[in-house]
């Protein structure tokens, strides 16, 4: 088998075992990362999949709010480094999928050839806002329907899962979200994400649908923190800590960092640091290393 068919092979096993998990419906915790590093490091601590968020990807690569600032293209580059580094299924965030049916449909097939294990489509108006934000929009269900129906028909692995987001809760209310979602499932959608549920009752009422659902858990934002444990036991297959990671380093830098500008150095600090070793580790330097010997020039 040549390395091409070793990746593709890769990828298809990597969707087989996201669907398997997902159908367990055990709450399995979906880390957002929004470069390879961060996919390493999910790795690293054995999370069993990985989500690339659109909002780090905004923040952190581009340094602008999750306004819908992030192309399609940007999105298949993140989604190729990301999978080439790491081996856990991952989960994309393509916002609207970038206009309509059409749009939809070569966003899934390059999506899906860079690497990704399910996308995640989202039923706003764009450009998009976060779903925690004031002032959303939605479209129309019947044009919902389609970009789902498009995302389906354009994935050439069946095993690609397609997760059916609704932002109705904040525009029309919660049973309007709820009659989105059974639409969306309808056209073909594996997954269903209700947004921004505002307390336990109405996460309760989302864990009634008829298929798997993901649950998306914001520090600071509408959705209580319920834990993953509660999330489990109501049947959700999927919980989404999106940004956790990003606010912890945005945390982190900014103490380090101002550390080091008040003091002119790190000497009290260092165990915030990680290590030059830990590091290299992280970033698999020994393979590397391995290459370079067995490929020297004698």
């Amino acid at each position: 088998m040549d390395q091409t068919s070793k990746a593709i092979d890769s990828l298809a096993a990597r969707r087989v075992r996201f669907k398997q998990a997902v159908q367990e419906r055990r709450g399995l915790l979906l880390p957002g990362v929004a470069n390879a590093l961060g996919a390493r490091i999910v790795e690293d601590l054995g999370f069993e999949a990985v989500y690339l968020t659109g909002a780090g990807l905004a923040n952190t690569e581009f340094g602008v709010p999750d306004l819908g600032l992030v192309t399609m293209s940007e999105f298949a580059e993140a989604t190729l480094r990301i999978s080439d580094a790491c081996t856990l299924p991952l989960v994309v965030d393509i916002d609207t999928g970038f206009g309509n049916a059409l749009n939809v449909t070569r966003t899934i097939r390059a999506i899906e050839r860079a690497g990704a294990a399910a996308v995640q489509i989202e039923d706003q108006v764009f450009p998009k806002k976060c779903g925690h934000f004031a002032g959303k929009g939605v479209i129309p269900v019947a044009e919902m329907v389609s970009k789902i129906k498009a995302a389906v028909d354009a994935r050439t692995d069946a095993n690609l899962l397609i997760i059916a987001r609704t932002d109705a809760r904040a525009v029309e209310g919660l049973d309007a979200a709820l009659d989105r979602a059974h639409a969306m499932l309808e056209a073909g959608a594996d997954i269903l994400f209700v947004e921004a549920p505002t307390d336990r009752s109405e996460i309760e009422a989302i864990a009634r649908l008829p298929a798997p659902l993901l649950a998306n858990i914001v520090f600071g934002g509408k959705t209580p923190m319920l834990s993953r444990e509660e999330l489990a036991g109501l049947g959700y297959s999927l919980v989404l800590y999106a940004n956790a990671a990003l606010q912890a380093t945005i945390r982190a830098v900014s103490s380090v960092l101002g550390h080091l500008r008040d003091h002119g150095d790190l000497a009290a600090i260092e165990d915030q640091l990680a290590g030059f070793d830990e590091r290299q580790r992280i970033v698999d330097k020994a393979h590397w290393d391995e290459i370079e010997r067995r490929y020297a020039v004698k």
